[in-house]
């Protein structure tokens, strides 16, 4: 007997996966998640002007009043083909049919090889088959059939009481390449059994998604394919929250943002060939916007993430990736540490011995970065990895 996980941790929702043989290796492909009762949502969406046919149906659908399911399948994204957009809505179709409701209240998502036409007969006999196995077990199924190149399946879920009633929020998340800010191939669910307003889900949307996936990078590509949706079902009976404000609002947030930073800090961990979990802090900024400017910049740089994988404490990387983020940077102001060694400071090294203080830190699985830039009080966060060897090789023959 399974449990409920993820995205069926929240009362009200089921789910499932299975292989309906849109992969070539029989792994499941196609995963479903159903509200039993009309639920709002909202979503995020790739920046890439290039974007799947799935991404441009999802975004229509947030105009719809209310939301059921949504629908994803693996092994395949959907971008750039012919009749994209006509399968993205046949997916959809398949699941509303089943719910007896209309096609824009379910989102679709498809993730895997671009220009590449979907072989949509078999995801829609897959749906036929899937939907009456979907239950409140199935949501770890489901993270397990929206996987590409990840190595795990990424699903986690927080607990806690607004106004005397008891809310979960629950989701699961897939990527390991093609991971850049502007939603760092990524899709991401949340669930939850909280009543809110289309505000409130929108201002949680946006708010989570910021401090959270769009605070990630792997490699810097923004894929045609990255959403993140979220469903609120109110199964749970507490008190509906109807503006973005108030102690009950800050305690979702609180909750939701802390399940969407966990499943974006699983990408990180599992990207492609990564052999460290790197966190960016950049302090004594101008402005917030400023801090993740320059941290993004450095998390992005392909030297400096290959130096930590060759373990070698390149701190002029560093402040190089720094310099050329757009913001300006005095090198005289600010101080650069590696795991808590002190590196640099306002112009010149620390000392004549730091390497050998940092080169056992660089040896460790985490490691963490923090540039104080020395003009302001604003600071940011990101999570990065390193570059190895295996990045090349899985990208290398990705579509063979």
């Amino acid at each position: 007997m399974g449990k409920r996980s993820g995205v069926t941790a929240a009362r009200g929702f089921a789910a499932g996966g299975m292989s309906c043989g849109v992969k070539k290796t029989g792994a499941k492909d196609l995963a479903i998640i159903m509200s039993d009762r009309p639920a709002v949502a909202w979503g995020a969406f790739t920046k890439n002007s290039v974007k799947g046919a799935p991404v441009i149906w999802s975004r229509e659908c947030l105009r719809s009043a209310q939301a059921r399911a949504i629908v994803v399948n693996s092994g395949n994204s959907n971008v750039l083909t012919k009749d994209g957009y006509e399968h993205a809505r046949r997916m959809a179709r398949a699941v509303a049919e089943k719910l007896g409701v209309g096609e824009r209240q379910v989102f679709v998502a498809s993730t895997g090889v671009i220009g590449q036409p979907l072989p949509v007969e078999k995801i829609e006999t897959g749906i036929a088959e899937l939907f009456p196995r979907l239950s409140s077990q199935g949501g770890v199924d489901a993270a397990e059939a929206i996987m590409t190149t990840d190595l795990t399946p990424k699903e986690t879920s927080a607990t806690f009481d607004i106004g005397g009633g008891r809310v979960t929020v629950g989701g699961c998340a897939k990527g390991s390449g093609m991971i850049g800010p502007s939603m760092a191939t990524m899709l991401a669910f949340i669930t939850t059994d909280a009543a809110v307003s289309k505000t409130v889900a929108k201002d949680l949307t946006k708010r989570a998604c910021d401090a959270s996936f769009n605070s990630i990078t792997v490699d810097g590509d923004t894929s045609t394919s990255d959403m993140l949706i979220l469903m609120a079902n109110a199964a749970s009976g507490a008190p509906v929250i109807e503006k973005p404000s108030g102690k009950r609002y800050s305690l979702l947030l609180e909750k939701t943002t802390e399940v969407c930073e966990y499943l974006a800090k699983e990408i990180v961990r599992d990207g492609e060939g990564a052999t460290k979990f790197v966190t960016v802090n950049v302090t004594g900024a101008v402005s917030e916007k400023a801090a993740k400017q320059v941290a993004m910049s450095i998390a992005k740089s392909p030297l400096v993430k290959t130096a930590l994988f060759g373990q070698d404490a390149n701190w002029g990387r560093i402040l190089c990736a720094a310099g050329y983020s757009g913001v300006a940077v005095d090198a005289y102001k600010a101080k650069l540490s590696i795991s808590g060694v002190p590196i640099f400071s306002c112009g010149a090294l620390v000392s004549d011995d730091w390497e050998a203080s940092a080169a056992p830190k660089l040896k460790e699985k985490n490691v963490e970065i923090t540039l104080d830039l020395g003009v302001g009080k604003a600071s940011a966060r990101v999570w990065t990895c390193d570059f190895s060897y295996d990045y090349v090789k899985i990208n290398a023959d990705y579509r063979t």
